[in-house]
C-alpha cells in the first residue's frame, strides 16, 4: 500500500482535491493512505511560528528549519520513507515517468513550500528529491503536492476500474494521446471518424498509433526527440 504524507502550514487547501474522485476512490479501497499534517504543530511559541525573515534582509518570509525537521523526525521514527519530496520551482520538472517511479514507492513525504521558501538547509539535510510542476510561482506547494500526489495514486493498481485506461494516457508511451470520440455517431454535422465505427481492432490501432504520432509533432514536437 503507498501511503504519502503531506506537511504544510496551510492544509484546508489540500483538503477538496484529495477528497474526492480518484484519491477518495484508492483511500475507500485501502489502495493509498494520504495524510495532511499541519506544521503548526511543531510551530514556535504561542504563536506557533512556523516563518521568519530571512537572513541578508530580503523581502518576504521564510519557513523555519525546526518546525519541519521536527514533524519530519516524528514521521520517519515511525516508518522509513522512500522519499522526502519539496516542491521547489527549481526542482526537476514532473513528468509521467516520474509518476511512474513514485507510484512504486511505499512511503513518501511531500513538503508544500510558502512564503518565500524554505531555508535551505531543509533542502540541503532532509530533502531527498526536488520536484516542480513547471517553470512558474505559485502562491504555495500545496496545489503543486496535489497534482503530484493525483498523478501517482491514479497509477497504483486496483486504483482506476479499467487498469489498462493509465496505461492509453498521454505520454506513458512518450506521446500524447489520441483523440476520442462517444456517442452519438453525428452531432451538428460533426461526424465521428469512420474507421472507429469499422469494428476492426487492427485498423483502428493502426489509425490511433498515427493520429498519437501527428499530434505530437503538432503540438509537443519536443517529446518526438
Amino acid at each position: 500500500m503507498l501511503r504519502i504524507d503531506i506537511l504544510t502550514v496551510v492544509p484546508e487547501l489540500l483538503e477538496s482535491p484529495l477528497s474526492h474522485s480518484i484519491p477518495e476512490r484508492a483511500v475507500k479501497k485501502g489502495l493509498v493512505e494520504i495524510h495532511v499534517h499541519n506544521l503548526r504543530k511543531y510551530g514556535l511559541g504561542p504563536r506557533l511560528t512556523v516563518d521568519d525573515y530571512s537572513y541578508g534582509g530580503d523581502a518576504g518570509m521564510v519557513m523555519m528549519v525546526e518546525p519541519v525537521f521536527r514533524y519530519i523526525q516524528e514521521l520517519s521514527s515511525q516508518r522509513h520513507y522512500d522519499e522526502i519530496i519539496y516542491m521547489a520551482p527549481d526542482g526537476e520538472i514532473l513528468d509521467q515517468g516520474i509518476a511512474n517511479e513514485l507510484s512504486l514507492k511505499e512511503n513518501i513525504i511531500i513538503l508544500c513550500g510558502h512564503y518565500k521558501g524554505i531555508d535551505e538547509r531543509i533542502r540541503e539535510h532532509l530533502v531527498t528529491r526536488e520536484i516542480s510542476v513547471g517553470n512558474f510561482v505559485v502562491s504555495g506547494g500545496e496545489i503543486p503536492a496535489a497534482l503530484l500526489a493525483d498523478s501517482i495514486i491514479r497509477l497504483v493498481p486496483g486504483v482506476l476500474n479499467d487498469e489498462t485506461s493509465a496505461l492509453s494516457d498521454s505520454f506513458q508511451d512518450g506521446l500524447v494521446s489520441p483523440p476520442v470520440y462517444t456517442r452519438p455517431v453525428e452531432f451538428n454535422g460533426w461526424r465521428v471518424p469512420d474507421i472507429l465505427l469499422s469494428g476492426n481492432p487492427k485498423l483502428i490501432r493502426a489509425w490511433q498509433d498515427e493520429q498519437s504520432i501527428q499530434r505530437t509533432r503538432e503540438r509537443r514536437p519536443e517529446l518526438l526527440k
